[in-house]
Order: C-alpha cells, then sequence, then structure tokens
C-alpha cells in the first residue's frame, strides 16, 4: 500500500485559542502546519513546535499590515498548501451598540474582521493547490437572518461584512474548483468567547476539522458550522 502524501496547512493566526487548537488537531491528524503568530514573544505555539517532529513552521505576520502579509507572500514563494485558513480576529465590549462605539474602535474591529482576513485571501490564494481549501473563520452571529436578539452588534455587523466580502471573493472566482468555507465554530469557552460559552475547544475544534477535510473535491462557497450544518446568510 503507497504511503500518503503528506498534507498541508497555511494557519493564519495560530498563537492561542481556536487557531492553536486548530494547529494541534491538524499536526494529530498527520498534517504538517505552516502557523503564524504576531510579533516576536514566544507563545503556546512556539512550546507546540517543539513538540511536533518539525511538521510545524512558525511564521510572522499582523494581517493589519499589508507589508507583512506582502512579506509573507514572498517568504512562502513556491510553497502549496492543501488549506489555507484564516483565524485571526478581535472583538470589542459586547455592550457597545452602533450608537455607542467610537469610529476608531468601530474601524478596528471592521479592519481587523472583515477587511484583512480578505486581503489575506487575496495575497495567498496562488499558494492553495488547486483542490484545495480557502477558509475563514467567521461566527454564526455573522448571520443576518438568526440575529433577533441584538448584541454584540458591532462584532456581528464585522463577521456579516466578512461573509458578503467572501460571496463576492467567491463570485469573481465562480470557475474555481476549489472547496470556499465561512465557519461558525460555535460559542467557545476561549479569551475571546468569554467563560459563558456553551462549547470547550475539545467540543468544537476536532469536529470543525473534519468539517473542513470533509470539504476536499467539492467546490464553490458554503457558510457552515462546526457540525457541518449550513448556517443562513
Amino acid at each position: 500500500m503507497p504511503t500518503p502524501l503528506p498534507k498541508f496547512i497555511l494557519l493564519i493566526g495560530a498563537s492561542r485559542g481556536l487557531g492553536y487548537a486548530m494547529a494541534a488537531e491538524y499536526l494529530k491528524r498527520g498534517w504538517t502546519v505552516v502557523g503564524t503568530v504576531r510579533g516576536t514573544a514566544r507563545t503556546p505555539l512556539h512550546d507546540l513546535a517543539d513538540t511536533a517532529d518539525n511538521r510545524l513552521e512558525i511564521e510572522h505576520v499582523d494581517i493589519v499590515e499589508p507589508d507583512q502579509v506582502a512579506a509573507l507572500r514572498g517568504r512562502l514563494a513556491g510553497r502549496v498548501f492543501d488549506v489555507l485558513f484564516v483565524n485571526a480576529g478581535v472583538t470589542n465590549n459586547p455592550a457597545e451598540t452602533i450608537a455607542d462605539v467610537t469610529t476608531e474602535e468601530f474601524t478596528r474591529v471592521m479592519v481587523t474582521n472583515a477587511l484583512s482576513p480578505m486581503r489575506v485571501v487575496e495575497a495567498l490564494q496562488d499558494l492553495v493547490s488547486p483542490t484545495g481549501t480557502i477558509g475563514i473563520m467567521s461566527s454564526g452571529q455573522g448571520s443576518v437572518s438568526n440575529n433577533t436578539v441584538g448584541l454584540r452588534e458591532v462584532y456581528r455587523g464585522s463577521k456579516a461584512a466578512l461573509n458578503m466580502f467572501m460571496r463576492s471573493y467567491a463570485a469573481r472566482h465562480a470557475e474555481d474548483a476549489r472547496a470556499m468555507v465561512l465557519m461558525a465554530p460555535g460559542w467557545v469557552r476561549t479569551d475571546m468567547g468569554g467563560p459563558q460559552g456553551r462549547l470547550s475547544i475539545e467540543e468544537s475544534i476536532p469536529r470543525l476539522v473534519d468539517v473542513l477535510l470533509s470539504l476536499q473535491g467539492s467546490r464553490g462557497l458554503q457558510y457552515l458550522d462546526y457540525l457541518g450544518q449550513t448556517v443562513p446568510w
């Protein structure tokens, strides 16, 4: 029986939380991971790399800085990845409404959560195999249809904008054979999700990775949760 070919994922935003858990899960499944962190400080991802048998490479990029994204693209020239997944994102005070939020805070959240992930996809798309997967971490809170309670208005808006931009990207690449996906991981107990989250990382991320793996060979954009169920736009 032939040895399976190695699989490679480029994971943007892997220093902690969901991104770190995704890196660990892909390593567990035999993949090679290139994971990115911001800055030069040591992170849990560095500790994971120490035990990963050279299957975890760490790169540095702040996705809100276009020059850094371009430099990352240059360093990875010639590489081919089966999956590109963009996990980076921020939140704000969940009680802030559009009436309350400052222009500076609104801009920070929108640039980080909506504009910058799409700039990363545009810059790195040609590193992904023609039969690979391009994914971004969205949120169920980005669903316009499901918003019946308000709350977290700015964060919701940033994820809804991200979803719209990714739909525009998919429309522009309608002939692309690659799978594209916006993932909703559920409300997970992380530093960003907070202690009230309904799910542990262990309940969300392995299933989320199952969904990503199941998309190989499909084409077009889907908006899915960590169980593989379609989230309404």
